[in-house]
């Protein structure tokens, strides 16, 4: 017999844990590094910059600068998404 309050309960639990995993994902940092270190670019886990950092030396070059600016915010939002499938595949039982 199918029980509503039950089904009531279960949505409550999902949203608790869906709450909390939002949380966690805005506390986490990400920081890559491009063209050696000379492009520093951290996000948090919702994917915002929160941090970024230019060595001199590449400022001289604007075309390199660009590419290196593209590769860490990439590579930053590859990590932000990869941390989200994880964590959502954790919550829902992946983790057995």
């Amino acid at each position: 017999m199918f029980n509503m309050g039950d089904m009531g309960k279960m949505l409550e639990g999902m949203q608790e844990n869906m709450a909390k995993l939002q949380a966690e994902l805005e506390s986490k940092t990400f920081s890559v590094k491009s063209g050696g270190g000379a492009v520093e670019l951290t996000v948090n886990g919702k994917g915002e910059v929160v941090d970024l950092s230019i060595e001199e030396s590449a400022m001289q070059d604007k075309a390199t600068l660009e590419i290196l600016l593209i590769g860490a915010i990439n590579d930053a939002n590859k990590m932000v998404q990869q941390n989200q499938q994880s964590s959502a595949f954790n919550l829902f039982g992946g983790a057995k």
